[in-house]
């Protein structure tokens, strides 16, 4: 019973981790990225289908993501789309793909990147340490274990915490680094 509630709070904490992939993946740090694209939905037939469903995305280079629509009909629509998607982005069409060139971020812009890499960062270990409370008060609330029993379970839920908060930190550091390369 003690393995398995370690193994669901490691598991939640993960998941936790994951989070914060996806959203640090979501930042543009003035390097091509085919992940900026992954909430936009094109009106493909009346539907909001994902961009990356109805086209290939590629980044030849640093500074440039083309996008190839498998139907050429599309590529007015994805244009439109993109350019009203809010992410600062000027598609070009060149008849058969879209270039998108993603600008170099600026000095106040990084500075401001890494502030909301911080802020991501805090709140993925706050979320975590609500894991950590609600295994413990599920300990303590457990009649099944022993005072002994129970602060050893606690203690080990401490140290995977302690594990996480470690990896949050170093994946802030990682991406600060990666924000503030010219």
């Amino acid at each position: 019973m003690s393995e398995e509630k370690i193994k669901d709070c490691s598991d939640k904490m993960e998941k936790r981790m994951e989070r914060l992939d996806g959203d640090f993946a979501k930042l543009r740090s003035g390097r091509a990225s085919s992940s900026i694209f992954d909430d936009v939905k094109v009106d493909y037939y009346g539907n909001p289908t994902p961009l990356n469903q109805i086209a290939t995305l590629a980044t030849p280079d640093a500074r440039t993501i083309t996008i190839a629509p498998f139907e050429k009909t599309l590529l007015p629509e994805i244009e439109r789309t993109i350019q009203k998607a809010g992410l600062g982005l000027q598609p070009m069409n060149d008849g058969n793909i879209l270039r998108v060139p993603i600008p170099a971020l600026n000095e106040e812009r990084r500075k401001d990147l890494v502030k909301l890499v911080k802020k991501m960062g805090e709140d993925a270990k706050v979320s975590i340490r609500q894991v950590r409370k609600g295994a413990n008060d599920s300990i303590k609330k457990d009649k099944e274990y022993t005072e002994d029993e129970s602060k050893k379970l606690q203690g080990s839920i401490q140290k995977i915490t302690d594990d996480f908060i470690k990896k949050v930190d170093m994946k802030i550091g990682l991406k600060e680094k990666e924000i503030l390369t010219i």
